[in-house]
């Protein structure tokens, strides 16, 4: 069996037919800058252009999409990213534009997916996966499956509060991991104390130089994220904590050292499951949501 795997980002649209353990094939298309019904038509031409590279048909499609979803209705709520999303019924358009049934992801969650079943928590019983980029965002896995809980709101790792009346996150809330950790807090923090721009590849470089600033700002969100991690197993008990995200695997080793020393000090007293890095990159969205739509064919799910 064969499906067909679609990614969508801010930018770029992957695709790829996926046969259960590896790609068939890989295509990139760019996102059209217009948006709404330009985008379904791009996943459709890029649907076309995977099954022509790897010479067969999917049965599905599974489509990894940032942005709250209602997966009932097979709506992207919005996404910040993209114009014209805004209560998209994505699921109905894509469907009939390529006459298969579409299974939809956010792109977080897929990644966790394709971790937990590829990835460095193959063979585990659940896992609970954090990507740390320009946002923080993740996904709980829980017998092979992503835990999206009852609202489609599970799994929204990067806006549990850390610190009640800290910096504002751009969900709206103050104190969200995301804002005191991921690649945007970073370099606010950053361009504050140097009073100009500083992007998170110079606050790198700043660190290697053995800049205080620089140090303290990086360490700083590295022990927010170990703290955030500590508080989630507490709340999940995953058998494995998976670490991934440009901003994390790009870090210097102190950052995963201080991540570390944050993780197992909160969980003192706690047994603290194996944390890991995450094996699949940039690769991880695209097989997560060619996942999703293969275990749902597989299971009897359409």
């Amino acid at each position: 069996m064969t499906v067909v795997g679609l990614d969508l980002g801010g930018t770029k649209i992957a695709a790829g037919v996926f046969d259960g353990t590896r790609l068939l094939s890989k295509v990139v298309l760019p996102t059209p800058e217009e948006g709404g019904m330009a985008v379904v038509q791009a996943l459709a031409e890029a649907t076309r252009k995977a099954e022509a590279e790897a010479g067969v048909e999917g049965v599905a499609i599974g489509l990894g999409t940032p942005g709250p979803l209602d997966f009932k209705e097979g709506v992207i709520r919005f996404t910040p990213n993209i114009r014209g999303l805004v209560n998209f019924p994505i699921r109905r358009l894509l469907e009939e534009a390529t006459k298969r049934p579409v299974h939809l992801e956010n792109d977080a969650n897929a990644a966790a997916l394709a971790e937990h079943h590829l990835g460095a928590a193959r063979g585990e019983g659940s896992s609970l996966f954090l990507t740390v980029s320009t946002g923080i965002g993740g996904g709980v896995v829980l017998g092979g499956r992503v835990l999206r809980g009852e609202r489609g709101q599970g799994g929204e790792l990067g806006h549990i509060t850390l610190l009640p009346g800290g910096p504002v996150c751009g969900c709206g809330l103050e104190g969200c991991l995301e804002a005191l950790a991921a690649g945007r807090a970073l370099e606010r923090e950053a361009s504050y104390a140097y009073h100009r721009k500083v992007d998170t590849k110079e606050l790198f470089q700043l660190f290697q130089e053995g800049e205080p600033k620089a140090r303290r700002i990086l360490l700083q969100a590295a022990r927010y994220v170990g703290m955030g991690l500590a508080s989630l197993v507490k709340a999940f008990d995953p058998g494995v904590v998976v670490v991934g995200g440009g901003l994390a695997l790009n870090a210097p080793q102190a950052y995963w050292e201080a991540l570390e020393e944050a993780y197992r000090h909160y969980l003192a007293g706690w047994e603290a499951p194996p944390l890991r890095r995450a094996l699949l990159g940039g690769e991880a969205g695209l097989l997560g949501a060619a996942l999703t739509a293969y275990l749902e064919v597989r299971d009897g799910g359409g």
